[in-house]
């Protein structure tokens, strides 16, 4: 399986298309990233109330646990102390709760901007490539086949004409000699169309 072509064109132009899929994948990745850091800058106030409802939540209980010590109305004061310390959990919760959507948001933000162009980078640029390999490998088979020569040759007459007119054309034309065996007429149809493919003999 050859990944690269042989003449230097056409190799040139599939290394100039890898780097610039690499390159645009890349800049996907680089971009998916700076947007998910800011959408995570928005779970801030989620950390500031997690941070203020513990703080509220221990510091209510501490007091309602001194308070419950007051002769005769410790229970009556720890109650509603009580209640405030519950009242700053629950903002602790909520804080917590802020900063995990918004951390599965930018997650999912950045997968959705990382897949979407790395796939359509794929169909545009990795499907032609597989097929030129799938292609090449196919004809550089066919070549090696006894009388694949001869193939090579008529899928040259077959294919653009103007690329034809390099080959000196003998009396009675190219397709005339083809089907009399010209050796040296194969030769050149077959060395053709592996130049179309990228490869050589």
């Amino acid at each position: 399986m050859r990944l690269y072509a042989q003449t230097p064109a056409r190799r040139s132009r599939q290394l100039f298309a890898d780097l610039v899929a690499l390159l645009l994948i890349a800049i996907a990745v680089k971009f998916a990233l700076v947007v998910r850091d800011a959408i995570l800058t928005l779970a801030e106030p989620g950390r500031k109330a997690q941070s203020a409802g513990d703080s509220l939540a221990s510091g209510l209980h501490d007091a309602g646990n001194a308070a419950s010590k007051v002769p005769f109305v410790g229970d009556s004061l720890k109650k509603p102390l009580q209640s405030a310390a519950d009242a700053g959990t629950g903002l602790s919760e909520a804080g917590r709760s802020l900063q995990d959507t918004v951390g599965h948001v930018a997650t999912l933000t950045a997968v959705v901007l990382i897949l979407l162009p790395t796939v359509f980078i794929l169909v545009v640029w990795l499907i032609p490539r597989m097929r030129w390999i799938r292609r090449t490998a196919t004809t550089r088979r066919l070549l090696d086949s006894p009388g694949g020569a001869d193939l090579l040759a008529l899928r040259a007459l077959t294919g653009p004409q103007r690329q034809l007119a390099a080959i000196p054309t003998p009396p009675g034309g190219l397709a005339d000699a083809w089907r009399r065996g010209d050796p040296d007429v194969i030769a050149e149809l077959s060395t053709l169309t592996l130049r179309r493919a990228g490869l050589r003999h």
